[in-house]
């Protein structure tokens, strides 16, 4: 890889685990628009999904307390459900369509998120259910499985600080799913592994060092300025 490819890579994937760290989502939402534009819609999400599997685990080994397995376990199973339609869907869509449906897919989860008010869904398995199953149709689509479980946990008055936790087991799962139904794994050069694990550990290490010196709020309107950016861009390139 050119080296300019490789610093691009490296800044998009160690912001995107810094967010990750720091809000308990944010990886997909901001790396995937970039990986998309730079690597191709269908790598693009490869690198994604197996990035975020590294980034949530390392995550989990640092928040492991505050995870609520029994709330998960009225989510993300239904994930999978989601993740096959996702891949029936990979089948039959071209390059260019896929680019476009996964910007799409993303601004329209980013406004669905600006939308909701905490506490307004009584939380019920029909709604976790609903929504694990959209985590993993985007997941497998786009990359993008944590907007889906973040409209549910606002939408739910999910605490953050358990919401944040949880997100690091329900991430590292649906990638996992998502990479196993696809059967393929990214193609990158040996350079282009070694910088995408550096970035991540350093992105952790930098987030873990500001985490709480910010605002949650202030920080999620970064993350959604910087994703609907990408989107827009990587809807546009496939457009021309």
């Amino acid at each position: 890889m050119p080296v300019l490819d490789l610093v691009l890579l490296a800044v998009i994937i160690g912001v995107g685990a810094g967010f990750q760290r720091l809000t308990g989502m944010g990886f997909a939402l901001v790396a995937t628009p970039f990986l998309v534009l730079t690597l191709g819609p269908f790598e693009g999400v490869l690198v994604t999904n197996l990035c975020g599997i590294v980034s949530a685990l390392l995550n989990l080994t640092l928040v492991h307390r505050d995870v609520q397995w029994r709330r998960l376990a009225r989510f993300t199973p239904f994930s999978l459900l989601g993740i096959v339609a996702g891949t029936l869907v990979l089948l039959v869509l071209p390059t260019d369509p896929l680019a476009i449906l996964v910007g799409v897919l993303i601004l329209l989860a980013i406004g669905v998120t600006v939308l909701f008010r905490s506490g307004e869904v009584r939380d019920s398995l029909p709604v976790s259910s609903g929504f694990g199953a959209a985590s993993g149709f985007m997941n497998v689509t786009a990359g993008v499985g944590g907007p889906a479980l973040a409209v549910y946990a606002v939408a739910t008055g999910w605490s953050h600080r358990h919401f944040a936790a949880s997100a690091q087991a329900h991430f590292a799962l649906i990638s996992i799913l998502s990479l196993a139904a696809k059967g393929s794994l990214p193609s990158m050069p040996v350079a282009g592994w070694v910088v995408t694990i550096l970035a991540i550990l350093v992105g952790i290490g930098v987030g873990e060092r500001l985490a709480g010196r910010f605002a949650e709020r202030t920080l999620m309107r970064l993350v959604i300025i910087l994703a609907t950016g990408g989107a827009v861009m990587t809807i546009g390139q496939a457009l021309v």
